[in-house]
């Protein structure tokens, strides 16, 4: 893999990582609905997702995660997130 390719791979790494990391702070999935924290953007509903997409994003990185997320819902590669799943489950066990 040439140099670009290998940025890109760490910068979707880090990007992971952050999704696993964050909670949705407000509204229906949020942590008056979902306490302590709320959802993690990983487990919104991809229909919930697609109302943003209709609606606007948060102005914020966390509507950039939330983007992200929705797209990779919608193309069928959200079993990237099982390993997040499966990790949280070991820590709260």
């Amino acid at each position: 893999m040439n140099e670009d390719g290998e940025v890109f791979k760490e910068d979707m790494r880090q990007t992971l990582e952050e999704i696993a990391r964050y909670y949705m702070p407000f509204g229906k999935y949020g942590p008056e609905h979902f306490p302590p924290k709320g959802k993690r953007l990983y487990d919104l509903p991809w229909e919930y997702l697609h109302w943003f997409s209709q609606q606007g994003w948060p102005k914020s990185r966390l509507g950039q995660l939330m983007e992200i997320v929705y797209h990779m819902k919608g193309d069928g590669s959200e079993e990237i997130f099982n390993v997040f799943r499966q990790a949280d489950r070991k820590r709260r066990t």
